[in-house]
């Protein structure tokens, strides 16, 4: 009999301007796992230098998943998400839209900008945490990510 293997670390990147998630995202992966890293950035800008190891986020590790907003200042998330799917060196890192909006049009846009997931963040403390915990857990556990 084998025994399985041990989950990797993976590098999830949180992009998330609302403390109040971030925050909540932060407990939800220090509570469930530790075979990850949370990397938060609070605006598309950034998201995008950290993708891309530019500026303050030079030495940024490539992220495994990226959860990203779509209403964020600076750049949204919209526009980070088609950024990322355009490019080459970063098209193949997954992306699950976590937002407030449940709006039909966020939705299509989203999956037509090749989004990996879509999900709206639920508004109760521990729906939010569950939620959270399970994007991870299909992430670390299910998938199989390309290695670094």
């Amino acid at each position: 009999m084998t025994m399985p293997q041990p989950a990797r670390q993976i590098e999830v990147l949180l992009v998330e301007d609302d403390p109040g998630d971030v925050l909540m995202t932060r407990e939800a992966f220090q509570d469930y796992k530790v075979a990850n890293r949370l990397h938060v950035v609070h605006d598309g800008a950034d998201a995008m230098a950290f993708l891309r190891c530019e500026g303050d986020f030079a030495g940024a590790p490539r992220p495994d998943l990226v959860l990203l907003d779509l209403n964020l200042p600076r750049m949204d998330g919209r526009e980070v998400l088609q950024a990322i799917k355009s490019d080459a060196e970063l098209a193949s890192i997954p992306v699950v839209v976590l937002t407030t909006s449940e709006a039909e049009e966020d939705v299509l846009r989203s999956y037509s900008l090749h989004a990996n997931a879509y999900v709206t963040k639920p508004v109760d403390f521990e729906r939010f945490i569950e939620v959270v915990r399970q994007i991870d857990d299909f992430f670390v556990t299910v998938v199989r990510l390309p290695n670094r």
